[in-house]
């Protein structure tokens, strides 16, 4: 645990958050006896969403293992503990009794990475009566407001787009000017379904004895769901062994990335995922090192780590990742508030327990709750793709997705979530739903066979809820995007399946929207 000590005198108080524990900082690289930096664990941030307890240990320790590096390289630091009794559980209570203990003339601060601290810190620094300095963290490739500048009047952001500037500008799998391999994407390459009896090689987890911390968790009262093994906790807490995570990556895994990124199976949670979100997201690891590491692997063993393997690996951070920043800036805070499709209804409580006889949703959800962690697909085409089938509020998908996984930050969130997963944006993000039958799970993975519903009937009584609500959802939709509202060509890329349910005969389209309806006025029975 961080000593418990009086904040000394200082002339200068500098805020470090949670998700800003960034090695190489400028801030580090000089030792000021002056300058006093400050860490909090607060209940204005763990009350702020329903969070996964491994994520709240997990940032909680990384906060207190970068602490105790600070302190290790000569910097004064001060850490406040959620059990503290000098802490008022706010950000701004605590900064404004630190200034006025330590005598600051100064307060300094690191761009949040959410919208929402982002206003708290300037309405912060006109009132608490000392020059308040902020300095940018150098993680991120990009400026908070360069996608919105290079689509100036643009209605529909173009990721492709923005992904071949970012190639150009790191210089990443490029050849002098032109993509190595000749082709920007090899997404086509990719996203095979494994057999059923592969067997990828196993996740590297981490041992850590975290029991004290939830003990102090647990006696705070803070809400939490999921479960953890606090005496084994397995994901990196610092800089080496989000290193050492990353090494694992390149040897034993980048080889079948590509390959397998989209591929589900109920036996193995973590396939060929590297699970480096965590600390890239709490900025333990920058985006370029971890990118030029594996370019460096594929150029170690070409032949093993293929082009195709590293770039689709490539495109999820340097274009997904800052992409979706990029639009989360421009977009915000009204982003929060889109709902294309008017959709109304709750989440399901199933849930937040995982008791469904749904297969592919019982193994995302319950290996979310017992992971702090699914991959992309199981996010938006298992969980994500019923919400928005199904019609949920985005608010409640967003809360859901905002607490389970030990990654989630709002501005990679909600970009996610509200954009990607639900099509809430009306198309900023994605150019169409991304929405499918049973018949897309059942390619992609292997809950299908011990699943309690049929994925090749649609309207029986043991018909793969996926399959009805599918037609339903495209059904009750289908004005919606012929309107003003929806992207230009909407139709034109939804237009496959709408001619299919157009050939349906009339009964068989029937058959469809009773079956939805019926799955929806019984959806906690699912």
């Amino acid at each position: 645990m961080p000593p418990r000590t009086e904040p000394q005198k200082a002339r200068v108080v500098r805020l470090v958050l949670g998700d800003q524990l960034v090695h190489g900082h400028p801030w580090w690289r000089r030792v000021e006896p002056d300058v006093l930096y400050v860490l909090m664990e607060v209940r204005q941030e763990t009350d702020h969403a329903w969070h996964h307890i491994q994520k709240v240990l997990g940032f909680f320790a990384a906060m207190r293992r970068f602490a105790a590096h600070l302190r290790a390289q000569g910097h004064r630091v001060h850490y406040l503990t959620l059990d503290d009794p000098a802490n008022q559980q706010d950000i701004g209570l605590n900064l404004q009794a630190l200034i006025t203990q330590c005598g600051a003339s100064e307060l300094g601060h690191l761009l949040p990475d959410e919208h929402r601290l982002d206003e708290q810190l300037k309405r912060f620094a006109a009132t608490c009566g000392v020059p308040v300095q902020v300095a940018d963290t150098h993680h991120f490739l990009t400026e908070r407001h360069e996608l919105a500048a290079l689509f100036t009047g643009k209605k529909q952001y173009l990721m492709e787009r923005f992904y071949r500037l970012m190639r150009e500008r790191t210089g990443l799998l490029m050849e002098g000017g032109a993509p190595r391999g000749g082709r920007w994407n090899f997404d086509h390459d990719n996203r095979q379904r494994p057999p059923k009896d592969h067997v990828p090689p196993p996740p590297l987890l981490f041992d850590h004895d975290l029991r004290d911390l939830e003990a102090m968790v647990k006696t705070a009262g803070v809400r939490t769901i999921g479960t953890v093994d606090a005496a084994h906790f397995p994901w990196p807490l610092d800089r080496a062994e989000s290193l050492a995570l990353l090494r694992y990556f390149c040897a034993h895994l980048l080889h079948r990335f590509g390959t397998y990124q989209d591929a589900m199976s109920p036996h193995h949670w973590a396939m060929y995922h590297a699970r480096l979100s965590f600390s890239l997201n709490v900025k333990l690891l920058s985006p370029l090192e971890v990118c030029r590491a594996a370019e460096e692997a594929h150029h170690a063993d070409p032949q093993r780590i293929t082009l195709a393997q590293v770039e689709g690996f490539v495109r999820q951070i340097i274009g997904w990742r800052e992409y979706m920043r990029g639009v989360y800036w421009a977009q915000m805070p009204r982003y929060a508030e889109r709902n294309f499709f008017g959709h109304d209804r709750t989440l399901p409580q199933w849930f937040w327990t995982g008791r469904t006889r749904m297969a592919c949703l019982r193994d995302a959800i319950t290996g979310s709750l017992t992971n702090a962690y699914a991959h992309h697909i199981q996010r938006l085409m298992v969980t994500g793709n019923f919400a928005l089938l199904a019609g949920v509020h985005p608010d409640e998908v967003d809360r859901w997705y905002l607490g389970i996984y030990i990654d989630a930050i709002e501005w990679v969130e909600i970009t996610n979530t509200r954009g990607m997963s639900q099509f809430a944006d009306g198309g900023i993000v994605g150019t169409k739903p991304y929405v499918s039958s049973g018949a897309y799970l059942h390619k992609m993975g292997h809950s299908c066979g011990t699943c309690h519903y049929n994925v090749n009937d649609r309207t029986g009584p043991r018909a793969c809820p996926f399959n009805a609500l599918y037609w339903h959802f495209l059904a009750r939709n289908r004005e919606r995007f012929l309107s003003e509202e929806a992207r230009p060509g909407m139709m034109v890329r939804l237009g496959m399946p709408y001619r299919t349910w157009d050939r349906m005969p009339a009964a068989t389209r029937q058959a469809l929207l009773d079956k939805g309806d019926d799955l929806l006025k019984h959806i906690e029975e699912l």
